[in-house]
């Protein structure tokens, strides 16, 4: 009754046989597939004896062809090789070591026989007309005259051109506060006195009276000075020569020009 059963009942039993078939066609087409053979994919599914023996054909296939391609690389590593030894067989031939010592050879043997073997043994008498007769000792010496001369003067028009140059003076602006004892002193006698200073390299500028306090105002005068003439100390002790009317003597500002 199973026998019958079974019979009548649509089983695939052959299936591993057709999927071993259709494993091996894209194996021949792609290549062998990683693990294809090691695992089994569902129940019933298990690989021959046949599949092991194609696979290593497949191998010893693609081993094959690399090694034909290897081969080809070989080849062409060999002829560069001995292109590259051809090429440098004929760079030292032709290098110019050998194409100069040619010449050299061929012109030494001339020169020294043209050497006349009786210039270094001259007579006194030889000497003594030689020296008369001196064709280009005069003209030497006047063009030496004449380089002397020119460069004497261009000597003498540098020094004329720098020393008329203007020298360049260093000066400064001073602002200087100058205060009274009190409110009592008389600040126009007091700037008449500071104006009355004449110094080499002074020269006065504007002025105004600024109030301190109190009714006490200080004078706020300007004025333009050489460094190398005059200098700060210099003006204080002047200014403050004038004990009547000036009490102290401050410097508010102080600017190079």
């Amino acid at each position: 009754m199973a026998t019958n059963f079974l019979v009548h009942e649509k089983i695939w039993f052959d299936k591993f046989k057709y999927d071993d078939a259709e494993r091996k066609f894209y194996e021949q087409m792609n290549g062998p597939v990683a693990g294809s053979s090691r695992q089994s994919t569902g129940p019933g599914a298990s690989s021959g004896p046949g599949g092991d023996h194609s696979e290593l054909i497949t191998r010893i296939a693609s081993l094959e062809v690399e090694n034909q391609s290897l081969r080809g690389v070989v080849q062409d590593l060999q002829q560069a090789l001995s292109k590259l030894e051809a090429r440098l067989s004929v760079l030292e031939k032709s290098s110019p070591t050998h194409r100069a010592t040619a010449p050299q050879t061929q012109h030494v043997s001339p020169m020294r026989q043209v050497e006349p073997p009786t210039k270094k043994a001259a007579t006194p008498a030889e000497d003594d007309e030689d020296d008369d007769i001196d064709l280009f000792g005069s003209d030497n010496e006047e063009e030496d005259k004449e380089a002397a001369r020119l460069r004497e003067e261009r000597l003498r028009q540098y020094a004329e051109k720098k020393a008329k140059k203007p020298v360049l003076v260093a000066k400064s602006s001073i602002l200087l506060d100058v205060k009274p004892w009190d409110d009592e002193t008389d600040m126009a006698q007091l700037e008449a006195c500071v104006r009355s200073i004449h110094l080499d390299g002074l020269v006065w500028g504007a002025s105004k009276l600024v109030p301190v306090g109190y009714g006490i105002r200080k004078l706020q005068i300007q004025c333009v000075v050489e460094d190398d003439k005059v200098g700060t100390d210099l003006l204080e002790e002047e200014i403050t020569k004038f004990e009547e009317h000036v009490q102290s003597v401050d410097i508010a500002a102080f600017n190079k020009i």
